[in-house]
């Protein structure tokens, strides 16, 4: 969650592709532990396209529709593990280099 805002980034977007925000007291809600399992998901879904992107691009005999299909699923994979890392970089704790991490957002 950030800290400025009080607000996490979810993992899925509106039918419009504008973000969802969850303002959830603690980390620990039924949605907030659904974002946690679907963000696993998305990794995982990455990782093996990857594999499966890996694989084409040796096969020679590969067509330009397979090659538009594979490009096409690694962008969404991207924006999705884009996302994720957004999420989770926003509540890494802040850390100045001085002293101990503060959270996002919050200074002395």
């Amino acid at each position: 969650m950030n800290t400025t805002t009080g607000l996490r980034l979810l993992p899925w977007t509106t039918p419009d592709g504008k973000p969802c925000y969850l303002s959830a007291d603690h980390g620990d809600s039924p949605l907030s532990r659904r974002a946690d399992e679907i963000e696993v998901l998305q990794l995982s879904m990455g990782t093996q396209l990857l594999g499966h992107a890996r694989a084409l691009l040796a096969d020679r005999k590969a067509d330009t529709g397979e090659l538009r299909f594979l490009a096409n699923r690694l962008c969404e994979a991207l924006r999705d593990v884009l996302r994720v890392a957004e999420n989770r970089g926003r509540r890494l704790p802040a850390h100045d280099g001085d002293g101990p991490a503060e959270p996002a957002g919050e200074s002395s």
